[in-house]
């Protein structure tokens, strides 16, 4: 007779999990890069690239949706539970599959599987208020890029006053065999427009001083545009506290910090009984600088004087974003994100023994450097002081326009002087301007004899 039940009770256990096996599971999640995003009507991102793999695993078929109140699972006054946690509760979703952290009222609540990654507590925040000055502040307003560009135009327009001083006959003669803009001079000469403090002599001709008035104008608004920003970056850091860590957070009343309103971050400071952690809870409570949603908590970092504390691999993303802001080192209150099913479901054990599959075949770790970025995508935004090239393209353009149009008068400079010259002594024209040319750039040619015979000539 016992065995007859044990065998009753295995095959209606068996027919549940066919089921369940067979039938389109119903699956809930949020929108949170980088784990689920929306792409038309489709989602793609962490949890459903994991989601996809574990189904094909366990073997079932399933729909994903959207949770209705944007939320991922409080309990509410009356005692509901509301997110994703509530509609897998109330029967509306068999599954949620998000970053949902294991707590112990939701396990209480629902089933959770075995955790797919870990993550804690940390804190989001500008660079200037995480970061000491350097010894190189004097460098901040301009980015890398933006320097590399000013020295190519300076050696750019060095070598163009070389050669417009070469070309044009106002600046050189090839009979007198001197050159006031040799390369030496052409580089000191340059450097004196760029401090704004001249070094003659100036060139005579119309070539080489539009070149100069190009070089004096771009010097000039690039050095108005680096004054500007490194006293407001200066401004800023003065301004500006260090934070490192809770302690630092806890200890300041300048900058304003918060995290998400009814998340398990809030309920971590909120049950700790840490006295670091209760003074943050207490101040969050007090100023009620909660954000309803974790884009909002990125911007008002993104503003200044807010520090966002979250979840650690959430802010990692932001940061890898958003490269004017950096998450501290300091991660407390390590937990896990884990699938949710009500209580019961016969797929649970499945469900975990499937992710724990996946992590020891390294799936899970693929997937992490698939969807989180070693470095950050948006270097041409690195803080609003740095200046970037992109934003002084319209001047280097112009640079480039004068040093071109200079180099194009020079040539018609001594293209007009060939032609008086030929027409002195009965040659063509381009014969003289090749001649020219040759004598310019290859000095220790001879100078042709008519010239040495018309200068005895002389009287």
């Amino acid at each position: 007779m016992l065995s007859f039940v044990v065998l009753v009770l295995a095959f209606m256990f068996d027919t549940r999990i066919c089921h369940a096996v067979g039938t389109e599971l119903r699956i809930t999640t949020i929108k949170q890069e980088p784990f689920t995003i929306s792409k038309g009507s489709d989602f793609e991102g962490f949890c459903m690239d994991l989601l996809f793999e574990v189904a094909k695993k366990v073997g079932f078929r399933y729909k994903v949706h959207l949770v209705k109140d944007g939320l991922y699972g409080k309990v509410d006054e009356s005692g509901r539970w509301k997110g994703m946690i509530g509609e897998v509760i109330q029967g509306e979703a068999d599954l949620a599959v998000a970053p949902l952290t294991v707590t112990a009222a939701r396990e209480k609540a629902v089933g959770m599987t075995k955790p797919f990654m870990q993550t804690g507590i940390s804190i989001l925040l500008r660079r200037d208020s995480s970061e000491n000055q350097g010894s190189f502040t004097f460098l901040a307003p301009f980015n890398t890029q933006t320097w590399v560009g000013l020295l190519v135009a300076y050696l750019g327009t060095a070598a163009c006053m070389f050669l417009i001083a070469r070309l044009s006959p106002c600046e050189w003669a090839p009979e007198s065999d001197q050159n006031r803009f040799s390369v030496v001079h052409s580089l000191w000469y340059t450097v004196g427009g760029l401090t704004l403090q001249g070094a003659g002599p100036h060139p005579k001709s119309l070539s080489g001083r539009v070149v100069s008035s190009c070089w004096w104008i771009f010097t000039l608004f690039l050095l108005a545009h680096y004054f500007t920003n490194l006293s407001s970056s200066n401004a800023a850091q003065s301004s500006s506290l260090t934070v490192k860590g809770f302690d630092d957070l806890a200890n300041q009343e300048k900058m304003e910090y918060g995290c998400l309103a009814g998340s398990s971050t809030l309920a971590f400071f909120k049950n700790s009984n840490n006295m670091v952690y209760r003074r943050i809870y207490e101040h969050m409570e007090r100023r009620k600088s909660f954000v309803s949603s974790m884009d909002e908590g990125v911007r008002r970092a993104k503003e200044g004087n807010y520090a966002f504390i979250g979840e650690s691999v959430s802010l990692d993303m932001a940061a890898a974003h958003h490269c004017e802001l950096v998450r501290s080192h300091e991660v407390i209150g390590m937990r896990g994100y884990s699938f949710a099913a009500p209580i019961g479901f016969p797929l649970l054990k499945n469900l975990s023994v499937a992710i724990l599959e996946l992590s020891e075949a390294g799936e899970l770790a693929y997937l992490r450097s698939k969807w989180w970025p070693s470095h950050c995508l948006d270097q041409d935004q690195t803080g609003t002081t740095q200046g970037p090239l992109q934003g002084l393209r319209g001047l280097f353009l112009l640079l480039s326009l004068g040093l071109g149009l200079g180099l194009l008068l020079a040539l018609l400079e001594l293209t007009a002087h060939s032609r008086t010259r030929a027409s002195e002594q009965k040659k063509s024209c381009c014969s003289v301007l090749v001649e020219q040319l040759s004598l310019r750039f290859m000095p220790h040619k001879a100078i042709p004899q008519e010239t040495s015979d018309n200068k005895k000539d002389q009287p």
